[in-house]
């Protein structure tokens, strides 16, 4: 059985682990996150990273448990998850021509061994800038409502991104290097 759990049913999350060559099984809590826009985005991510890893870390107390958070961020407006098309599309539209920021958090707990990592890292994202009908059309080429900002940069990015500055894999979900990184020389764990 492996000693990593990843709890998060993001199947984007769980690709980057698995072409990383991680061992790992997935456990997810169903955690009620916090949704305040009082909160700054860098810390908003970090406490509903430790939220959705922390039942799952209780539950396996001997494992390595990795929860993270994704949220975008233009100007002072964050961007989460559309809960309709209309929010969806209102969203891809406010992101058209400019450029934004990815947040994701990332919490690695083992609470056996009283260890516990937290970091974020941001990423700056350019879009294009498209017509309508041009944006419709992406919206028709993925799924858009389980994506922070209504948008995925790994399915048919390349129409709507013109450019990133900083990690790849942040803007899909989970910032490969410094997890790789802390699961090494933190927790001894290694693809």
């Amino acid at each position: 059985m492996s000693k990593l759990i990843l709890a998060s049913g993001s199947p984007r999350r769980k690709d980057l682990l698995n072409e990383a060559g991680y061992d790992f099984r997935i456990e997810v809590s169903n955690a009620d996150e916090l949704d305040d826009p009082a909160i700054p985005i860098r810390e908003l991510t970090a406490i509903n990273a430790a939220i959705k890893g922390e039942p799952i870390s209780e539950k396996f107390p001997d494992h390595i448990v990795l929860s993270a958070d994704t949220l975008v961020l233009l100007g002072e407006r964050v961007f989460a998850k559309p809960a309709d098309k209309a929010e969806a599309t209102e969203m891809l539209a406010t992101l058209n021509g400019n450029t934004h920021q990815v947040f994701t958090a990332v919490c690695i707990v083992h609470a056996a061994e009283e260890k516990k990592v937290e970091f974020a890292v941001a990423t700056e994202v350019t879009f294009r800038d498209l017509s309508k009908e041009e944006q419709a059309n992406y919206h028709r080429m993925i799924n858009p409502f389980d994506k922070a900002g209504a948008y995925a940069a790994q399915d048919h990015g390349e129409i709507i991104i013109e450019s990133i500055s900083g990690s790849m894999t942040n803007v899909i979900g989970l910032p490969m290097d410094e997890v790789s990184k802390t699961l090494d020389e933190v927790f001894n764990i290694r693809p």
